[in-house]
């Protein structure tokens, strides 16, 4: 029983009074603050909780603040306007003040799924599906996920209240699971992704136990619905820490399980030509975000994609076709193979194809054709991901530098012209009358 194992395993409350954090309320957003001391008013228990509590007693900015509170979801409607209630596994409210939504969730209970009275509680082949059982604030922290976001911030008194021994482990720098390991991965198997993509983002290490678990249960990822797989994954690599996750994910072999195709090119090739082409793609991607540059998925994809597309065009040329021939339908299969697994949205997936058709354009399209191939809309992605290839010598340096000399407009004009002389114009030949038998035609 999941609710057994948690009682047994998790201490009783530790409460830090507010000498004894780091949490200001400062530093805590003015809307979370709004929020949190309209529902104590009211009458109602009301928390600061997970990843603001943890950043904040980590001395980091929160990326945003979420709320947990014993008033039910309609109640936190009743409270604001401005609240709008989502979701049907977890039942949440939303409180909009401008471009900030504050998350608010009622507090919840572990669940004994051979108890009555549990119909909103789902199993389905051990993975939680629905899961709207209310509780008290002490069963709403041991239903959470890891100890380190088990730790409630209370605007009452501003004392943390930690329920399993969560800042023990944000000290010790330990990414542990509250419960036992193999329930909580069975529960929700994408938990194991987040245990690694709090490890890079905090540089952290993962719990041994659960360590050892990871990666025998990471086949069960595939059960997880393909979207929910595609929101995982901008987490995993578009948080500011993609090549350390890049890292992790391949150490606990969850990196098969999101992109098996690439994963199989890996272990094949042997010498790190592709380990390297994608350290490269997401250390790019990872300065980019530090720069607060933009980033896109269809980029990231196309990286992640690019040597399974190698591959399969390879093998396309052997069977006699042309080089676009062959891209393109490498491109198509490597995009429906991974649909199986990590879903693409077509607004990503179609930018990428026309990065991938671009690259051999950018190999053989010098002189004249340069100038109208630089105007098209996906050139400047497709010029990055060549500067990419030549890092690892998939595509010539030589070749790239000379785009990189041909936009910067050094002598752009010499040898557009050395390469292809200026034509002069053809005269039109006029035409003479027309016979009479051709007039009004029949």
């Amino acid at each position: 029983m999941t609710e057994q194992i948690l009682q047994e395993q998790a201490p009783d409350a530790v409460v830090f009074p507010r000498s004894e954090h780091r949490i200001s309320r400062a530093d805590i957003s003015d809307n979370a603050l709004k929020v949190l001391y309209r529902l104590h008013n009211a009458g109602y228990e009301a928390y600061l909780v997970g990843g603001g509590v943890r950043d904040l007693s980590l001395g980091r900015e929160p990326k945003d603040f979420d709320v947990a509170t014993s008033a039910r979801p309609e109640e936190v409607r009743g409270l604001f306007r401005n609240c709008r209630l989502i979701g049907r596994r977890f039942r949440l409210a939303h409180v909009h003040f401008g471009p900030e939504i504050i998350e608010v969730a009622t507090f919840r209970a572990a669940h004994d799924f051979d108890g009555a009275g549990q119909e909103d509680a789902q199993l389905r082949d051990g993975m939680l599906v629905r899961d709207n059982v209310y509780g008290t604030v002490g069963e709403d922290a041991l239903r959470r996920d890891f100890t380190i976001n088990s730790l409630y911030y209370n605007i009452a008194d501003f004392s943390v209240v930690d329920f399993a021994n969560g800042m023990d482990d944000l000290e010790a720098g330990v990414v542990r699971l509250i419960g036992d390991p193999d329930a909580r991965f069975r529960e929700d198997p994408v938990r194991m992704l987040r245990a690694v993509r709090f490890a890079a983002k905090l540089g952290f290490r993962v719990d041994e136990e659960a360590g050892k678990r990871i990666p025998e249960m990471a086949p069960l990822l595939e059960h997880v619905p393909q979207a929910r797989l595609f929101d995982e994954v901008l987490k995993l690599f578009m948080g500011g820490q993609g090549a350390q996750t890049f890292e992790m994910l391949r150490k606990y072999r969850l990196f098969g399980a999101l992109f098996p195709g690439t994963d199989t090119e890996i272990e094949e090739e042997g010498h790190g030509t592709w380990v390297q082409f994608l350290n490269a793609a997401l250390d790019n991607t990872d300065r980019r975000i530090a720069d607060g540059k933009p980033v896109t998925p269809a980029f990231l994809f196309a990286a992640l994609l690019w040597p399974v597309v190698r591959r399969r065009t390879s093998f396309h040329l052997e069977q006699g076709l042309t080089e676009a021939q062959g891209l393109q339908l490498a491109v198509a299969d490597a995009i429906e193979e991974q649909l199986q697994r990590v879903s693409v949205p077509k607004r990503f997936s179609l930018p990428m194809r026309e990065m991938f058709a671009l690259q051999p354009r950018l190999e053989r399209n010098r002189g004249r054709r340069a100038g109208r191939l630089v105007t098209h809309p996906r050139f400047r992605a497709a010029y990055d991901f060549l500067l990419l290839r030549a890092v690892v010598g998939d595509a010539e340096q030589e070749l790239a530098d000379w785009w990189t000399r041909y936009q910067e407009g050094e002598g752009r004009q010499p040898e557009v012209a050395d390469s292809e002389p200026a034509r002069r114009p053809r005269r039109r030949r006029r035409r003479g009358p027309r016979r009479g038998g051709d007039e009004g035609g029949a």
